[in-house]
């Protein structure tokens, strides 16, 4: 969006939600990282907001459409995760139909957990408090009336994550269409927990060692094993980007399981591990021939997970150390 028309838009947002005075001088600073909004850094006087405009067309090679109501479903997870933890969310300070207003994490005290990934050897804790996070979360929601009442967004889900990732996919992969077509079934029947959606490194800032959840826009309820397993992907693409980190990566991940584990009381555990060791060979071959491919990665070693892929596909392990450690011998 051109810097005109993105401060004409903030200036009406913050207008209508009573944040600024319709004359009211305000800086407009346009913000990168994402393909599925337009975000802004806004400087009312003494104030400085984050506004958020959800796009109906994402910034990628391929043509993908998606809702521009998931603004509402977001800021609802931003406000249930802060009924639970407070500190790991940003406060919402509005919204309306245009967009909404949150709270402006500065880059001078907090970090991007991907940009810290791919610089250096992973903070182990730092995989285990986002577990700890997404843990509580899923829990709670699995107790709660006011989840299932507000998060009936299933066939957005299927919009921004099953077509993309899964269908998408398999249109790619012939021979296991059947397959990922089936996971992307089960994923849209399930209302088992409030699933995010997209706990991705570039998603999280730290500030102070503690985890700041953004870009809820896909929050739904569903199965919880997707956000295991889409955080988890992550830490496995970066391992083969990183061979040097790659023991430490996978050992985060799997800390990462073991973490978030602990958490799972409303099914058996293995049930859940299970899902979540069939959905990472889904995710990791939908990173290099879905939608939205990861940008990071060599071509040589887009051949590498494309190749691990279709063999975990063939053959997954059921638990996760063992397909972490077919991930560390490769």
């Amino acid at each position: 969006m051109e810097l005109g028309a993105l401060e004409t838009r903030c200036r009406e947002l913050l207008r209508d939600l009573g944040l600024a005075e319709a004359n009211e001088l305000i800086e407009v600073v346009p913000l990168s990282g994402g393909v599925a909004s337009d975000i802004a850094r806004v400087k009312v006087a003494q104030q400085t907001y984050c506004v958020k405009f959800a796009l109906p067309k994402l910034k990628v090679a391929a043509d993908w459409h998606v809702p521009v109501h998931r603004s509402q479903a977001e800021c609802a997870w931003f406000r249930f995760a802060a009924s639970i933890l407070p500190s790991c969310v940003p406060h919402v300070f509005g919204q309306s139909e245009l967009g909404f207003v949150m709270e402006y994490f500065s880059p001078d005290d907090t970090v991007v957990w991907k940009e810290s990934l791919l610089n250096k050897a992973p903070e182990i804790q730092h995989a285990q408090s986002v577990a700890v996070a997404i843990g509580q979360i899923h829990r709670e929601s699995t107790r709660s009336d006011h989840c299932r009442r507000t998060f009936r967004n299933h066939d957005d889900f299927l919009a921004i994550r099953i077509e993309p990732y899964l269908t998408f996919t398999a249109s790619k992969h012939p021979s296991f269409s059947r397959h990922l077509s089936g996971i992307g079934s089960r994923l849209f029947r399930s209302s088992a927990a409030l699933v995010h959606g997209d706990v991705s490194p570039k998603n999280i800032l730290f500030r102070h060692n503690r985890p700041i959840l953004l870009d809820a826009e896909c929050a739904s309820m569903g199965d919880p094993a997707f956000d295991v397993a889409f955080c988890l992907n992550h830490l496995l693409l970066k391992s083969i980007h990183l061979p040097k980190f790659r023991s430490e990566l996978l050992l985060a991940a799997l800390e990462f399981w073991f973490a978030y584990s602990k958490f799972i009381d409303w099914e058996p555990r293995g049930e859940l591990e299970a899902r979540v060791a069939e959905l990472l060979p889904a995710l990791l071959l939908a990173r290099v021939d879905g939608k939205s491919p990861v940008e990071y990665l060599s071509s040589s070693n887009r051949k590498l997970v494309r190749s691990m892929a279709v063999s975990l596909l063939s053959d997954a392990p059921s638990s996760l150390p063992e397909l972490l450690e077919v991930v560390r011998q490769r």
